[in-house]
């Protein structure tokens, strides 16, 4: 059983996405591969999240995956 103690901080300062069709699970998983190694430093900022959840939407958009 998994401890709220032992969650990460990362998870409790992401704020809500602003794209329609994106999840805060798809930006997390984004942003954890665009930010490894600061992440083992530093919790990411609002400022990080936010660059994470735009390049993730160009991702798809490149991709031809509907935002």
């Amino acid at each position: 059983m998994k401890n709220k103690a032992q969650t990460p901080k990362e998870h409790e300062s992401q704020p809500e996405p602003f794209t329609p069709g994106i999840t805060k699970g798809m930006v997390r998983q984004h942003a954890f591969r665009l930010y490894r190694d600061k992440l083992e430093h530093a919790d990411l900022s609002l400022e990080d999240w936010v660059l994470a959840e735009k390049d993730l939407v160009q991702t798809r958009l490149s991709e031809g995956i509907e935002a």
